[in-house]
């Protein structure tokens, strides 16, 4: 009885030493790195340090975005209130059609975001009437002042 239960013994170690080898090709086969697994995790793995990488930089570069962004609206809203007063003065100016203040030039016409022509009102004498009474559709002038050498 005790040769049978020996020779039963062996051959369940010889089995589990089989499947142990099987087992163990298998493993290999499956974290190759060239065609299993672990080429697969290794590719996934390089992947993921690239948009780690790659995240990085994209936020550094909104940050200075966003930097360069506030200081241009600073400056936006600097000249803003810069014209706001500017044209406040303008009509704190008296017009007085006999001084020749303003005159239309004829000569230098601006267009506008559509391409129409827009006459450019400069000052040095002359009114701002338009020369041709048919031109009522036209857009309004744009009126600039002459520098009188201060600022």
């Amino acid at each position: 009885m005790e040769l049978i239960a020996d020779a039963l013994l062996v051959a369940g170690a010889l089995g589990a030493g089989f499947y142990c080898f099987v087992l163990s090709r298998r493993l290999t086969r499956f974290n190759d790195l060239e065609s299993g697994m672990g080429g697969a995790v290794a590719v996934l793995s390089a992947q993921v340090d690239d948009m780690t990488r790659t995240l990085s930089a994209a936020q550094r570069s909104a940050g200075a975005s966003t930097e360069s962004l506030a200081e241009l609206t600073a400056r936006a809203e600097s000249v803003a209130k810069r014209l706001e007063l500017m044209v406040a003065s303008l009509h704190d100016i008296p017009h007085d059609p006999d001084s020749q203040s303003l005159r239309r030039t004829t000569d230098a016409v601006h267009e506008d975001a559509r391409g129409q022509p827009v006459p450019r009102v400069i000052a040095s004498g002359g009114s701002d009437a338009p020369d041709d009474p048919d031109e009522d559709d036209s857009p309004e002038p744009v009126f600039a002042r002459r520098s009188s050498g201060a600022a």
